[in-house]
C-alpha cells in the first residue's frame, strides 16, 4: 500500500487541502476515489487517472479538477497542488506552481 502526503506551506497550512475541502460534495468523492487508486495502484496508476507532466510531476485526474503530486519517499506520495480544469492545456502557471513546492521540499530534504 502506497501513503499520500499533502504539501504544507511554511505557516502550516495546506493549500490542497483547502482546496478539496472547498469542492462540491460529489468532486470531494471524485478526489477521494483517484487518491484511493493511487495509494492501491502506486506508480502503476495511468492514464485516464493519472498522467506524467513533466520529470517526476504527474497529474492526478478525478472529474473536473487536477491534483499534481510526485513520489517523494519510497512508498509516499505527496499532493502539490489542486486547480480546477477550464482548458484543454494544463496552464503554465499552474505546472509552475506545482514544480516550486515540489523543489521546496526536495530542498528541505537535502538540507535536513
Amino acid at each position: 500500500m502506497w501513503h499520500i502526503e499533502f504539501f504544507t506551506d511554511r505557516r502550516g497550512r495546506s493549500p490542497v487541502m483547502q482546496y478539496i475541502e472547498e469542492l462540491p460534495t460529489n468532486e470531494q468523492v471524485k478526489v477521494r476515489n483517484a487518491m484511493r487508486l493511487l495509494e492501491e495502484f502506486g506508480p502503476e496508476l495511468r492514464m485516464p487517472h493519472a498522467k506524467q507532466i513533466k520529470g517526476k510531476l504527474w497529474e492526478l485526474r478525478p472529474g473536473g479538477s487536477r491534483l499534481f503530486f510526485f513520489l517523494y519517499f519510497e512508498k509516499t506520495f505527496v499532493i502539490l497542488h489542486g486547480y480546477k480544469k477550464e482548458t484543454q492545456r494544463t496552464p503554465k502557471q499552474e505546472i509552475d506552481l506545482a514544480i516550486k513546492r515540489m523543489k521546496e521540499l526536495i530542498e528541505e530534504v537535502n538540507r535536513g
